[in-house]
């Protein structure tokens, strides 16, 4: 339920910079201050909702255990508190449509569109990204129809495939593990990899008729893990315009360079480098090369990375990595700011830890927690 507030004491992070309130809330959106109870929130921030362009974190809550979770709408209902208790309010649900199989495989992603579907309109505003695997030449019909029945906006393209391995007639890496995730042996999942490996010439020119067909419907475009400056310039010849985790400051330079948009890790920040080795996200933010930060596999690092880099660049700066920059990817231009008319998505932050004590998704109140109850209960 949307509700009429007015919002004074705090400081408020506007788009020209923080400043003092007081934030109006009226019908799910930013109104002039007056309508509704007065609440003071003297020694609390009050900054726009983040927006989350890319996050798995819910995977743990719809397969807490293997089958262990047959209603995905409850999982969804759990992800969603999570999501806004660490002051998220716009969410895109990262989906594999893989070959790997088991939570990745084409069956499980179906059951989680059709959980998807019946949950929208509540509280945060949850979207799908399907993350589909390139090489699965023979699923591209049944692929574009899923999208089509659910309304998807958002697609990115990966490519797990081994392909040196494969190429040398060498066994992958983590083979055992790997098939048993997905429920099928060793040797039937190596068959798998190397029928579509066999099939990699013609991937492009499929791929450059799938985006097509895809960005004909509004589908927004995206590609994972980019290594080169080409392999950008492939993705964006045939309309692929975002870049998810450049593995290198080649490839997010050439993006950038182009237009292009280049989401990044809020981990990767945090952790002060890449698990994997690749290109640190923060060397990449303080060079301007990052539109957007992810919370890839851990929703509370996108508040907190964001607070972190708050220390050299500014508060300002920083917080539109995790609020305006993605929005703006995602082609929302309703949110990710704190001005009339647009949506009431507001997280309220403790002034001296940075805790997230209230989160608010199109007007209607999403979480509270701690001390601050009080202030709105009084």
């Amino acid at each position: 339920m949307s509700l009429a507030l007015t919002l004074h004491g705090a400081e408020v992070l506007w788009p020209d910079g923080a400043g003092p309130g007081p934030v109006g809330i009226a019908g799910g959106r930013i109104a002039p201050p007056g309508p509704g109870r007065q609440v003071d929130l003297s020694g609390y921030l009050v900054l726009p909702g983040i927006v989350d362009a890319h996050g798995d974190g819910f995977e743990r809550h719809l397969a807490p255990r293997r089958g262990a979770m047959r209603d995905l709408g409850a999982g969804l209902a759990a992800a969603e508190a999570e999501l806004a208790a660490n002051g998220i309010t716009t969410a895109v649900l990262a989906q594999f449509y893989s070959w790997e199989g088991g939570l990745r495989g084409p069956d499980f992603a179906a059951r989680v569109l059709e959980g998807w579907s019946a949950r929208r309109g509540s509280g945060t505003d949850l979207r799908i990204q399907l993350r589909f695997e390139t090489h699965m030449l023979d699923d591209y019909p049944a692929f574009e129809a899923l999208v089509a029945r659910h309304g998807a906006g958002y697609v990115v393209f990966n490519d797990h495939l081994p392909h040196d391995r494969l190429s040398q007639g060498r066994r992958p890496s983590r083979l055992t593990g790997q098939a048993l995730k997905s429920g099928r042996s060793p040797e039937a999942h190596l068959a798998i990899m190397e029928a579509l490996h066999a099939r990699q010439a013609e991937v492009p020119q499929a791929l450059a008729g799938l985006a097509q067909r895809l960005s004909a419907r509004g589908v927004r475009l995206g590609s994972h893990d980019d290594r080169t400056a080409a392999d950008r310039a492939f993705w964006r010849g045939i309309g692929v315009r975002i870049a998810e985790f450049p593995e290198t400051r080649e490839a997010a330079l050439a993006a950038i360079e182009a237009g292009d948009r280049v989401v990044m890790g809020a981990p990767n920040v945090m952790r002060g480098g890449s698990h994997n080795g690749n290109v640190p996200a923060g060397a990449l933010v303080d060079e301007g090369l990052v539109t957007a930060l992810a919370s890839d596999y851990h929703f509370p690092s996108l508040r907190a990375a964001a607070l972190a880099l708050a220390e050299p660049m500014g508060l300002a700066a920083a917080w539109r990595l995790v609020s305006e920059g993605p929005a703006g990817l995602l082609g929302l231009a309703d949110r990710g700011r704190i001005a009339p008319g647009l949506r009431a998505d507001l997280v309220v932050l403790e002034r001296e830890t940075g805790r997230v004590a209230a989160t608010f998704a199109g007007g209607a109140l999403t979480f509270m927690g701690g001390p601050v109850a009080a202030r709105f209960l009084d």
